[in-house]
Formats: C-alpha cells, sequence, structure tokens
C-alpha cells in the first residue's frame, strides 16, 4: 500500500503495472477496500497501469471528519488522481465504486477511455426494484432510521460481519475476513459504512443522490467511449434482466456474464473478470 496527500486527509492505494499515460482505476464499494481486487488486477497489469485507491475513510485511507457524502467520496477521489498526475483513464467500479466510476466518466469526458461496472448501485424506482427479497429491504431501512442504523452498523458491525460473508458465494477466509475488519475495530470508525445506506438512492430518496446519479447515467448513455458489464445471472443490484436493460440503453456496450454469485462477484470469479476487462480494454 502506498499513500498520497489528498484535500485534509490521505488516500491510500494499490499500484501494479508500469506507469503509463493510461490508468486502469479500480473503485471498490461498502463496506470493503481496494483488497477487493487483489486477484484481479494482475490480469490487467500487463496492458496498463493499474490503481485501486481505497475510498475516504475505508481501507488505509484516512478517516476525517466528514459527513461522507457521495460528493465528498467524489472530491476525494479527483484528488488522488490529481495527485497522480493521469492523463488518461478507465475506471472499473463495483457496489458505489460503480456509482463514482459513472461519476467521474461524466466529469471528465475528455479524459475517461472506458467504463467497466459489476453490481453496480443505481437509481431504484421501487423498494422491490431496489432488493428482491423483503427481509433485506427491511434491513436497509432500519440502517436508514436514526437510532436503528447507529446501532446495526456501529454497535454490531452489521456490514462487515453478517452482510460481508453473504456478498460471494465461495466463504471468505479467516485471513480474508482479518484484512476486510481491519480498518473498522471501533464503532466511531464504522461510521463512512454507515453514511452509505442512508444515501442508497432508493424511490426517489435522497432526492439530491437520486437526480446526481440519474443525470450522470444519462450523460453515459450517449457517451461513445466503450463500456463493459460484468453480471451474475442472480445478483443483487444487477441480476441478468438490469444488466441487459443498462446494455440496451448504454452506447457502444458490452456485457459478459460470469458464474453464478451474489454481490462481491470479484471474490468468486476474480479470474474470470480481470482476463474479461484484459480482453476488453480501450486502447
Amino acid at each position: 500500500m502506498q499513500s498520497v496527500s489528498a484535500l485534509n486527509s490521505s488516500i491510500a492505494y494499490r499500484e501494479l503495472g508500469e506507469r503509463s499515460s493510461h490508468a486502469v482505476i479500480f473503485l471498490h464499494g461498502n463496506p470493503t477496500h481496494s483488497f477487493i481486487w487483489r486477484d484481479i488486477m494482475p490480469h490487467v497489469a500487463a496492458k496498463a497501469w493499474c490503481l485501486a485507491p481505497d475510498l475516504i475513510g475505508f481501507g488505509a485511507s484516512g478517516k476525517p471528519d466528514i459527513a461522507y457524502s457521495f460528493l465528498e467520496h467524489a472530491a476525494y477521489l479527483e484528488a488522488f488522481l490529481q495527485q497522480m498526475d493521469i492523463e488518461a483513464f478507465t475506471l472499473v467500479g463495483q457496489d458505489w465504486g460503480g456509482a463514482l466510476a459513472i461519476h467521474l466518466a461524466a466529469r471528465y469526458p475528455t479524459k475517461v477511455r472506458g467504463v467497466a461496472l459489476m453490481e453496480f448501485v443505481r437509481p431504484s424506482p421501487t423498494w422491490e426494484d431496489f432488493h428482491p427479497l423483503e427481509q433485506a429491504r427491511e434491513r436497509f431501512k432500519l440502517m436508514r432510521a436514526p437510532g436503528s442504523g447507529e446501532e446495526f452498523v456501529l454497535q454490531q458491525n452489521f456490514f462487515i460481519e453478517q452482510m460481508l460473508p453473504k456478498g460471494s458465494l465461495r466463504p471468505l477466509t479467516t485471513a480474508e475476513m482479518n484484512a476486510y475488519r481491519a480498518p473498522f475495530p471501533t464503532p466511531e470508525s464504522r461510521r463512512p459504512m454507515l453514511a452509505f445506506p442512508r444515501m442508497m438512492p432508493i424511490a426517489g430518496e435522497p432526492a439530491d443522490v437520486y437526480q446526481l446519479i440519474e443525470h450522470n447515467e444519462a450523460i453515459m448513455a450517449t457517451a461513445q467511449y466503450p463500456k463493459l458489464i460484468l453480471f451474475s445471472p442472480n445478483g443483487v443490484l444487477t441480476p441478468r434482466a438490469v444488466a441487459e436493460r443498462y446494455a440496451a440503453r448504454l452506447a457502444n456496450c458490452k456485457l459478459v456474464e460470469l458464474g453464478e454469485g451474489t454481490h462481491n462477484i470479484q471474490e468468486d470469479h476474480p479470474d474470470a473478470i480481470g482476463h474479461a476487462i484484459a480482453a476488453w480494454l480501450p486502447k
């Protein structure tokens, strides 16, 4: 892990491959960090300069006293890109990393060379569209509520101890679980994890995040740079039907179906994902 200054804090990152004018930026989601890309980056590093930053508040990055809003995450990532002096980039994102990748692509249309997405956060017009299971929907509603959210995420460490093991079909090893636990040893350190479910764009709320992500997706839809959507048939956020709907809407988009999986498909299909990205990677 290396680190650079970013705004009033620091962004840690993993790096693989030779530095060049074209970087591939791997963006993780909640509650993971750059560790989730560890077995995917080697497949891509022969073709491009691979960088996997830890989002602010996650992994080995700093934990400043901020709200951890969507735009704050974007601002720290932009500061990271500036510090690394990146001229052009392809973005690879999963979960909130996908929504942030789409946002950065909208912000830097002359620098983006392509966007690859998997199990990405998207505007869900209804709660049923967000998640097919009523139990999961009710749990997210509790996490969005004052009091119960703090109990679940800060005190019980719900995202790490309960949701993360269910995010892959392959059981995570003790060492892997400990790697994901390491950034969040105390309730206070878990505040960044709590911010994300409270701004998940569902049924029009919160309005500012919902509208911003819709706006960014509209820009991406007509952009001519290559796009790639990787999906598992029964994925949580982008199952087959959603992946196909997005592929039909997005210009210059390729679909790649992986094997069975749930949400953190990087843990189940790292080789397939790495090979697919390397084969698709824009020149």
